[in-house]
This record gives structure tokens, sequence and C-alpha cells, in this order.
């Protein structure tokens, strides 16, 4: 047996706030008699639970649970029971209040069930907060939408305050919404509800809600005015910087920072990095004659702020390193003395005869081993001979 109308209430809340959400409302007691419980409605704004009831009882137990089978109990002594106000459960997987009467057989079951077509609820929504006053909101289409969908995203950052729709959606190439663009959001105590709801010519589309800690889904920026100090005696260096900025955090002792100090000519991957609570921190490994890179991240402690690692700081450069100064001077006097060697060598070989400018030194003349010029003459030249027949007459 149903009781329709006796939840009609339970999401006039959510209506008021946002689009108007398609749900269906069950109520279910026992088939053998009639329960005595009716008209079960909630409010949301304060999280109460309220019925009426033909009978007087002295006690009522009351239970709100989730799909996940997450649940809250409490005991009233009247039709009505209030919950923590911290309790966020979403809505679109659905809803189930129990209210019994102990140590009887008399209760009521009522369901949340979200309507629409299956499937078509965005999938693999998140949000982001970056910058310190900008946040992203990401999300894609149900996977069996139809292909007129379009979706809208609401959100109210704690219950105390109004709720606002999206003013910058973020489009894909079919003009759907798939994300949108927050400004000037600031992070608070409680969670944000964020509710994404859509719309089809061809059928009602479900919706998507979610409950987030805004601080949790912060990327922290980076650590600011990093500085190294360092001396000879005794060697070492002194880094200080200041907290990273957020819209919600005063209090410096809320974060851990982790340091990463690489040798500039040998870098090399730190399995472990250093981490420190405090705003300094002691590099005791240096040297001077070497030059190091420093960067600084940071992630909260202990605080409400993002355990997450934030982004790194600008590389910054300390210590002399070595001296190349000496060695560029040098070879530039190398290489412009052999320059300027070649230079002239060509030139002189152009323009100039080495015979002109280094003539032969003559060399003494040796008088005994010397020749004269008739031997020379002889030597060298085999001059013309006359030839004479002569007869030799013999007289006996």
């Amino acid at each position: 047996m149903f009781d329709t109308p006796g939840l009609v209430c339970m999401i006039l809340w959510h209506m008021m706030l946002f689009h108007p959400l398609h749900a269906d409302i069950q109520c279910m007691e026992s088939d053998t008699q009639e329960s005595p419980i009716t008209n079960v409605s909630m409010e949301w704004r304060k999280m109460e639970l309220s019925w009426q009831s033909s009978r007087n009882f002295s006690e009522y137990r009351c239970i709100i649970m989730d799909r996940g089978m997450e649940y809250m109990h409490t005991e009233v002594d009247s039709p009505l029971c209030s919950f923590p106000l911290e309790l966020h459960m979403p809505m679109h997987k659905g809803l189930t209040f129990v209210i019994e009467v102990p140590n009887t057989n008399i209760s009521k079951q009522c369901s949340f069930l979200p309507g629409g077509m299956k499937g078509s609820a965005i999938e693999n929504f998140s949000c982001v907060i970056y910058n310190i006053f900008l946040m992203n909101c990401t999300w894609q289409a149900g996977r069996d939408a139809p292909a007129d969908t379009q979706y809208f995203l609401y959100w109210q950052q704690s219950r105390g305050e109004e709720e606002m729709e999206c003013e910058l959606y973020i489009k894909d190439e079919n003009f759907r919404n798939v994300g949108c663009i927050f400004q000037n959001v600031s992070i608070g105590d409680e969670k944000a509800y964020f509710l994404v709801n859509g719309s089809s010519n061809n059928s009602l589309i479900q919706f998507y809600d979610e409950y987030i800690d805004l601080y949790n889904i912060e990327i922290l920026t980076a650590p600011l005015n990093v500085t190294a100090h360092c001396t000879r005696d005794p060697m070492g260096c002194i880094i200080m910087w200041h907290p990273p900025s957020t819209s919600h955090v005063e209090n410096t002792k809320c974060f851990q920072y982790e340091i990463s100090i690489q040798n500039k000519d040998e870098p090399t991957e730190e399995k472990k990095l250093p981490r420190v609570r405090n705003n300094r921190y002691e590099f005791q490994n240096y040297n001077e004659k070497k030059r190091y890179i420093l960067k600084i991240r940071a992630r909260g402690k202990n605080c409400l702020v993002s355990s997450n690692w934030g982004e790194w700081s600008e590389p910054i450069e300390f210590g002399q390193g070595k001296d190349y100064f000496i060695f560029v001077i040098l070879f530039l006097i190398a290489l412009g003395t052999i320059s300027i060697t070649l230079v002239l060598y060509c030139l002189f070989k152009r323009y100039c005869s080495f015979k002109n400018l280094f003539p032969p030194i003559p060399q003494p003349r040796d008088k005994f081993n010397a020749l004269t010029d008739e031997d020379i003459q002889t030597e060298y030249v085999n001059l013309p001979t006359k030839r004479h027949t002569e007869k030799i007459t013999t007289i006996e």
C-alpha cells in the first residue's frame, strides 16, 4: 500500500532552490493493518522529519538511510525528528526514511526515488578551486541522454546562503553545457551543495547532486618570497619563505612544506624530499663551488586545508657554481691568436716573396778544393776536339 502524498513536502526545498526535480515518492506500510503514522514530510533546511499519528506513543525511532547503507537514527518522544545539519546525503541515488514505534510492529517506510530516463544524468562530476578565488566544475553528458539534452548547474555554498546558477558555462562542440567557471569563490566551514539538472524535449532527465568540502578541492598556490642566504663560516644556507595565499586560512601552522634542492650541473631525482612544518629550512650540504636550483610546495596539515600538494614555486638559483669566466677568456684569446696567425700567413703568401724577405746567405769559397773555371768548364762541357792523322816512318 502506498501513501504517495505523504512525502510531497520532502522535495519542496529543492524545488524552491533549483530547477524542478523529477522524483517519485513512495511510502509503504503493512498490508495487515493501517499504520497510525501519516503525512510524513521532510524539511531539508532544518533537517527535520515530521509526521502525524492517530495514536499517542511515548517514543519513536527515526532512521534516514541512503543507497550506500549509510544511516543516521535518533529517538524522540514526539512526532518530530531532527537530524544534524552537517548530515549531507546526496539525493540522486535515493533516500529512505523509516519511522518506528519501539516494542511494536508499527512502522512507516518512505523512499525518495529520483525519476527520469535511466542513464541520462551527468557523469564524472568534479570541481577544482585554483588561484585562490576561481572554481571550475566539469562533467560529461549521460551515456544514454538524448542528443538535445541540456544541463544546468546550481550550487549553494552553505545552508544559510542563497542558491546560484552558473553564470559562465563551458560548452562542447554541440553547444551542450559540460562545465562551469565560478569567480570570487570563498571557502567556508560547511559543505557546498551542487546540483546538475537536465532538460530534453524527448524525455525526463535525471538529476545529479553532491556535497563537497571546498577546501578539499583547492589547489594551493606556491609559497611566496622564497629566499636563500648562504654563508661560508659556518658553511650552509638558510632558506625562508611565506605561506601560500588562501581565502580562508591565516594560521601559518596549517601547512607542511616540501623542499626540492637540485645541483644545477648534476641534476638527480631525489627519492625523498625533506619536509618541514615551519617557514625555515637549513641546507647543510651546501658547497659554494656548486650552483643549486631551489623550489618549494605546500599542502594542508591538521587544518581545513587540502592535503594534496599544491603548485611548485618558481625555481630560484643560489651558490657560486663553477667559474667559467676565466675559461671563456682564455679560449677567446687562443682562438683570436690562431685566427690572426692564419690571416697573416695567407696575406704573406698572397702578396709577398719569401726569397725577397729572406735572401740566401753567401758561403765562403774553399781555395783548396775549389775547381778552376777551366776545370769546371771541362768537367761539365764537352768541347769539340780536332783529330790529326800522324804518319810514322821507320828508318833502318
